[in-house]
């Protein structure tokens, strides 16, 4: 089986969202379609309240899937359609927001670390219109897989490792999405049999791994090209933790107006004229 490539790597870069949320965009915005099917990667981190205690007051979204992971802290989701939840240390949220949502995502701590990571997968055409949808899955049910030399927690994808089969907790039908945080021993290797012409991408959060030649360090991502397996070697002392996306490209027209994304710029005006006249959440 061949090997995947690195064809671009990328530095986290510190910006703000939200009321003043610190944070590392990884990517979003620009030429997206060289991460189809994904939009935008966020990293948040810090230990001082002010860095984050503003949060994401009530916003809206449509044509789109937001997945937050935490890794520490407590995050409180509410919504037009009444939902709400709490998540805390190794929780996810996996909300599709489609037709539209309005929703919040408010800290409640007000002292320690908050920390984890969201992502933005976009959705076909034909379904970015459907009903809006949101699920919380504690910590306890995000399947988790430890080997010899790794750890990983699946959140989306189905994988067969040499091993083992690796089944995450959710599932998509167009995207396809493979979505693991893994956590690799010292001096040691993981390989993952990517579908070919999915796209493949891995950012380092803490440590530093080596694809082939290329290392990438934390706060940085690594694309791969589309044919091979990846194969994340840590030739270091210290473990490393990484996140995996992967996913089937919708190759579709992307257009993008802040908290829209849609296929093209009639739908965005739509999506603006609803949000004004209240008809975005109907």
């Amino acid at each position: 089986m061949s090997e995947r490539t690195v064809v671009e790597m990328l530095a986290a870069q510190a910006a703000s969202d939200g009321d003043g949320v610190k944070l590392l965009r990884v990517f979003g915005g620009g030429n997206l379609s060289r991460f189809d099917p994904f939009l935008m990667l966020d990293e948040f981190g810090s230990e001082a309240a002010d860095d984050y205690i503003g949060g994401f007051p009530p916003h809206p979204h449509r044509g789109f899937e937001t997945i937050t992971y935490m890794l520490q802290g407590k995050m409180e989701h509410t919504d037009h359609l009444g939902n709400r939840g709490l998540l805390s240390d190794g929780d996810v949220q996996w909300m599709t927001a489609a037709h539209g949502i309005i929703h919040s995502e408010m800290p409640k701590q007000t002292a320690g670390k908050m920390r984890g990571f969201q992502i933005w997968l976009n959705l076909p055409a034909k379904t970015k219109l459907s009903p809006p949808a949101w699920q919380d899955l504690p910590a306890a049910k995000v399947p988790e897989y430890i080997g010899e030399t790794y750890r990983i927690k699946a959140i989306a994808g189905r994988v067969q490792l040499a091993d083992r089969l690796v089944e995450g907790a959710f599932e998509r039908p167009d995207t396809q999405p493979i979505y693991w945080d893994v956590h690799l021993a010292p001096q040691s290797s993981l390989t993952i049999p990517l579908p070919d012409h999915f796209t493949g991408l891995v950012y380092t959060y803490e440590g530093l791994v080596n694809l082939g030649a290329v290392k990438v360090q934390a706060r940085q991502l690594a694309r791969l090209n589309d044919t091979g397996a990846l194969v994340v070697h840590n030739h270091s002392s210290a473990e490393a933790r990484f996140l995996v996306l992967a996913g089937a490209k919708l190759k579709e027209p992307i257009v993008q107006y802040g908290p829209f994304v849609m296929n093209t710029r009639e739908e965005i005006e739509q999506a603006l004229s609803d949000y004004r006249e209240g008809k975005l959440t109907l």
